[in-house]
């Protein structure tokens, strides 16, 4: 009778033992649940990007992690391209399936973006899990740099907070680095920490071979270029039911041609002088106009036969397919050329100050003179021979552009290092 109730007793203990094991997460019988709070809009290819760029990464370098993705917007065709390279993939969708992904996931991975973009949501988390998170791939714009003034102290403060709180904080170019550690952020982990995107391997090859049938374009024997105006004017989204900002869409008007000359010089040279055609494609869905009014429609007729302007919006995999059979792209926009350098395919960027400090991540990976500063004259004159210099020495081009990515290939693989580790503390 006494064995009889000892061992009652102690199976009673194991018992209660295995269930607070389980509530802990301590299961060693299942692999870690990561869950991660990207996808922020669709209007934007550059903005698709960050998600399977990342999760492409994850895929690579954490084999053994389950990912779950919480968005903000995969609508118009991004869920089912996402899905279908991550057949895998949990989307969580409505509050049910949150509650559920807050109780059984482990880690929270804020992806990448201009900023904390859910900050919010990380703060949620940790206030409600009380269990651990990081943060892949920002830009801190500290000072307002997407604005027209600085960004408040108080919400400085709140966004250090949160950083500090994190077990890693990988910022995508060193400007925003050091302002975090200028402002007091003690993360034990803060380094330099490439943009998401770079991972991006989504592909669309039926559509874009044929897109390029259609216009003309062989592979390897094109450059794409990307407009941009100072400020996207969302307003002229209508899924986006944004208000007309008059004082942005002043100084859009006001420095559009001062923004878009020097790449209309470097088309007319590039088909002047060199055997390549020029793709006029857009980044968002703002784009095809700026580039019909601003680089196509006053091309010379000598040299207009010749370049090609894309009038509607594609997403990620079609126009990175499109990219990768380029010799390269050259541009106002930030995410195609990180998808193509991720991929080995040069890119010149350039940036001013309405943007955030993500175009100084260039000179972070060593393609510092493939960085333009639109703000300064010279490196507007300097833009057009750059780009033929390209388009004339294209191995040259496809070299440098293979520096950068083993650089930042090895920075994704050290930085995934930290994010297995701080998952299996």
């Amino acid at each position: 009778m006494n064995n009889r109730r000892q061992f009652l007793q102690t199976m009673c203990v194991a018992l209660a033992a295995s269930r607070a094991a389980l509530s802990r997460g301590d299961d060693k019988r299942r692999p870690s649940r990561l869950l991660l709070r990207s996808s922020w809009q669709t209007v934007n290819i550059g903005d698709i990007a960050h998600t399977p760029g990342v999760l492409a990464i994850l895929e690579r370098h954490l084999t053994d992690v389950e990912v779950r993705l919480w968005p903000s917007k995969v609508d118009n065709g991004v869920e089912e391209m996402l899905l279908t390279r991550f057949p895998k993939l949990r989307i969580v969708k409505g509050a049910e399936a949150l509650r559920a992904a807050f109780t059984e996931c482990d880690f929270l991975l804020h992806g990448s973006g201009p900023s904390i973009v859910a900050e919010k949501d990380v703060v949620r988390w940790s206030n409600e899990t009380g269990k651990p998170y990081g943060v892949y791939g920002i830009t801190l714009p500290l000072q307002g740099s997407t604005a027209t003034s600085p960004a408040p102290d108080k919400l400085i403060d709140q966004t250090v907070a949160l950083l500090s709180g994190a077990k890693f904080a990988y910022f995508r170019d060193s400007v925003s680095l050091e302002l975090a550690k200028k402002r007091g952020c003690t993360c034990p982990v803060m380094e330099f920490g490439p943009d998401g995107a770079f991972g991006t391997d989504l592909r669309d090859d039926a559509k874009s071979t044929a897109f390029l049938k259609a216009n003309g374009l062989e592979e390897g024997q094109f450059l794409c270029c990307i407009p941009r105006l100072r400020f996207t004017p969302y307003w002229t989204i209508p899924s986006k039911n944004a208000p007309f900002d008059e004082k942005k869409h002043a100084r859009n008007e006001a420095m559009k041609e001062h923004d878009h000359a020097p790449h209309r010089q470097a088309i007319i040279e590039v088909l002047r002088q060199t055997k390549l055609k020029v793709l006029i494609c857009p980044e968002d869905q703002t784009q095809m106009a700026v580039g019909k009014e601003l680089l196509y429609d006053p091309l010379p007729a000598d040299v207009k036969p010749r370049a090609v302007w894309r009038p509607d919006y594609w997403l990620t995999g079609e126009a990175l397919s499109t990219y990768i059979r380029s010799a390269g792209l050259f541009g106002n926009e930030m995410h195609s050329p990180i998808m193509c350098i991720g991929n080995g395919i040069p890119a010149i960027v350039c940036r001013w100050s309405e943007q955030t400090t993500k175009g100084f991540m260039w000179r972070d990976i060593g393609l510092g003179d493939w960085l333009f500063d639109f703000d300064k004259d010279e490196d507007c004159r300097r833009l057009p021979e750059t780009v033929l210099a390209l388009a004339k020495d294209l191995p040259a081009g496809r070299a440098k552009a293979a520096k950068a990515r083993v650089f930042v290939e090895q920075r994704q693989r050290e930085t995934m290092q930290v994010v297995k580790q701080s998952l299996n503390g």
